[in-house]
């Protein structure tokens, strides 16, 4: 039977428009990427039968050439769904969730502050598992300091519900080691994070010459 002389309700596309995209079983799904079927089967048996042999992880791991190979598939619906997982797959990458758990993931999440002329203070707020929740500019300094209070980095983890953050800031003048200021306010990011119970990773200075981690360096 072909999909016109199936009921409306029963269509994947009008039930798609009727009752959801989360009412449609695989099937459906699939037959509304492949279109039409050929003489004798229709879109839904074609996606019935595909998805007996395999699942979708399967299917999508088929290159074009693979899947124009299958009998009623060819090369236009090949492309249509090879161009469909590949959608899917750019999607769960754009979305993926950076892990902060080395000083070069950090220096390349904030690296267009590193040839700023005046000093970016900046911190990234992490949830438990060290994923990244948020990148935030906590203060913007004068050519040669930085402004940063102790409770305008803490106020956006409370926010964000951070349980541990890491705080980097740059040095205009290229050289990236801490100065007595730098490892003062460390210290007071440090006691400040042990009373609400937000973990200080690391403080790290970064320049155009390279980056200086005060947690490498044994200063926190």
């Amino acid at each position: 039977m072909k999909l016109k002389d199936l009921p409306s309700f029963k269509r994947p596309r009008e039930k798609l428009i009727l009752s959801g995209v989360e009412s449609l079983k695989n099937f459906e799904l699939l037959a509304i990427l492949l279109r039409t079927g050929y003489k004798g089967k229709s879109a839904l048996d074609i996606s019935k039968r595909l998805l007996q042999i395999q699942d979708f992880y399967d299917i999508a791991s088929l290159s074009f050439r693979d899947l124009s190979k299958i009998k009623g598939v060819g090369s236009s619906r090949a492309a249509t769904l090879v161009a469909a997982f590949e959608i899917s797959k750019r999607i769960r990458e754009q979305n993926r969730v950076p892990t902060i758990d080395d000083p070069t993931n950090v220096v390349h999440a904030v690296s267009h502050i590193k040839n700023k002329r005046r000093e970016h203070f900046v911190g990234l707020y992490l949830d438990a598992r060290q994923q990244l929740i948020k990148t935030h500019t906590i203060s913007i300094g004068t050519l040669d300091a930085s402004i940063a209070h102790p409770r305008d980095v803490f106020a956006p983890a409370l926010t964000y519900n951070a349980a541990s953050i890491i705080v980097v800031h740059n040095h205009p003048s290229g050289n990236p080691d801490p100065s007595r200021e730098d490892i003062l306010l460390t210290k007071k990011l440090q006691e400040g994070g042990k009373v609400l119970g937000i973990d200080m990773i690391d403080h790290i200075i970064i320049s155009a010459s390279g980056y200086v981690s005060m947690k490498e360096k044994g200063l926190i």
